[in-house]
């Protein structure tokens, strides 16, 4: 069988503005080459900025932000279509070769049903009728296994959680019957559960339709689930290509054998008879506007210097709990003590102290951070607010801070986009210690990172608990991540506590069904791991 798809020696390039100097172009992808059969999933594998994103989307000859398909060639279906016109373009795209973005919820218009944008580039192509296009969507969904799929499509994109989300746009990929699909990290915003069931669902109609995939990812076992082959992708060059099975059983390079060996260790499990710096106690809240309680009766504490894994799918109340603490969301019911003082249901009832004391670190450090200010003005601003550092104070500060996260003072003038994920999140780290907090809420904070930085991260968290004798609260729905950092885990299922205490208590059977099912959903790194676990579950 012939390939589907073959890239040549692609370079990519794009034009740089460094503030104060002028434009320098710069090669982002250098010298790719990979082919594709009809039917068959590749995997492209690597840590941010590796060019992954890139290389998948100039499979449809496309280069988002201004970047440039500089030199190779794109042949797809026998044509070269690198430097073809937009014309051709417009024909093959959404149709020939449709794409699956990370972030469903980005990617659909609130203010259309799900049916209408479903099937819209299959009408706009004349792939087939609007009735045809209406059935093939149906038949799509009950095979993602949606919710009644017969009326599935009436709904708005609000109304479906973020998992039936990214399993409707895989559903709007695949029913123009394309030749390629573009999968760019359709599963890494979901918990394992929801994930167990996209990536069975992408598999099945991906097998079913007999299509062609590049599935871009940071996660290897996922990747193995679903892959024949794999490339592994580092500063916009190949590292190693070959089939799943060679790369997770016999890597012949070393980076790609560090990213097959990651596995976060188990931290050590501290006990503390100190008073709890945080205490929340038969807690209840709920939204403006609904009737039912997204939260009943928490009760958790956290001890000095320990940390509290808030474990549970989307949808469970991690999130939401730590909106309650921070006074984002009063609650109805219940007391939050802090340092043994109640603090106010409301954010405008606390005081400066209860602000600096509390801080929190949140999941896409590209949206917490302004993209306008530097390094040093974003890390320098808790220094100012609450310190009334200046001058020379605060500059010698922001850069012991820097130092602290391994960044050192070399990066103080740079602005967000020149920094990797992973930089970004220990800037935010660095602002979040600038106020000499007690708890720091680390929302998700690893998992939109590749796995050697997201086991960066998490060593230097445990190393900050160590010196400055700070609590966490870690949410996350990571069970790996979980046993390298917890000291306690609360289990959290339908806005309730299914299971709460000592991190070697929670994790040692008997289990309730719950959390059994959590456990048992974290990817594995083998290549029938994920229909092994689908006949447990």
């Amino acid at each position: 069988m012939g390939n589907l798809l073959e890239i040549n020696n692609l370079k990519i390039e794009a034009t740089s503005y460094p503030p104060g100097e002028p434009p320098k172009r710069i090669t982002i992808v250098d010298g790719v080459s990979l082919a594709l059969e009809k039917g068959k999933v590749l995997g492209l594998i690597g840590e941010s900025g590796a060019g992954k994103s890139t290389i998948g989307l100039s499979a449809m000859s496309y280069g988002r932000g201004g970047i440039e398909l500089t030199e190779g060639e794109i042949i797809l279906s026998g044509r070269d279509i690198r430097n073809a016109k937009s014309g051709v373009l417009r024909k093959l795209r959404g149709a020939e070769v449709t794409y699956v973005a990370q972030s469903a919820a980005a990617a659909f218009n609130p203010a259309k049903r799900l049916m209408e944008q479903v099937i819209e580039a299959t009408l706009y192509h004349g792939k087939a009728s609007k009735a045809e296009a209406e059935a093939r969507a149906v038949d799509l969904f009950r095979k993602l296994g949606l919710p009644e799929p017969e009326t599935f499509g009436n709904r708005y994109p609000h109304q479906v959680s973020g998992g039936q989300l990214q399993r409707a746009m895989t559903a709007m990929a695949l029913c123009p019957q394309p030749d390629l699909v573009i999968f760019d990290e359709p599963t890494t915003a979901l918990d394992v559960t929801t994930q167990l069931g996209v990536l069975a669902a992408i598999k099945a109609a991906i097998s079913d339709q007999g299509v062609a995939a590049l599935y871009i990812t940071h996660d290897l076992a996922v990747v193995a689930q679903i892959a024949d082959d794999i490339m592994v992708l580092r500063h916009g060059k190949t590292v190693e290509y070959g089939t799943t099975e060679q790369i997770i059983t016999a890597p012949r390079e070393e980076y790609t054998a560090a990213l097959v060996s990651v596995t976060a260790k188990d931290h050590t499990e501290k006990v503390s008879d100190d008073k709890p710096v945080l205490e929340v106690s038969n807690l209840h809240a709920r939204y403006t506007g609904m009737d039912r309680e997204v939260l009943s009766d928490i009760n958790i504490a956290i001890q000095p210097g320990t940390t509290l894994a808030v474990v549970g799918e989307s949808g469970s109340g991690k999130s939401t709990l730590a909106r309650v603490i921070t006074g984002l969301l009063p609650q109805i019911k219940g007391r939050v003590t802090f340092e043994d003082r109640e603090l106010s249901r409301d954010l405008k009832g606390r005081s400066r102290n209860d602000l600096r004391e509390l801080q929190m670190i949140y999941q896409m450090a590209d949206v917490a951070m302004n993209p306008r200010q530097t390094v040093g003005t974003i890390i320098g601003r808790p220094l100012q607010f609450y310190f009334g550092m200046k001058g020379k104070e605060l500059r010698n500060r922001v850069v012991e801070l820097l130092d602290e996260i391994e960044l050192g003072a070399g990066f103080i003038d740079r602005y967000p986009a020149e920094l990797s994920g992973g930089q970004k999140q220990r800037v935010c780290i660095a602002r979040a210690l600038a106020a000499k907090p007690k708890l720091i809420i680390c929302d998700e904070v690893t998992s939109a990172l590749d796995p050697l930085v997201a086991d960066g991260i998490l060593r230097l968290l445990k190393d900050l608990q160590d010196r400055e004798h700070v609590s966490y609260m870690f949410i996350t729905h990571d069970i790996a991540t979980v046993r390298a950092i917890a000291d306690s885990i609360a289990v959290m299922h339908l806005g309730k506590l299914v299971r709460y205490g000592p991190k070697s208590k929670v994790l040692a059977p008997p289990f309730d069904d719950y959390t059994d099912k959590l456990l048992k959903s974290v990817p594995e790194m083998r290549l029938d791991w994920m229909e092994e676990v689908q006949r447990t579950l």
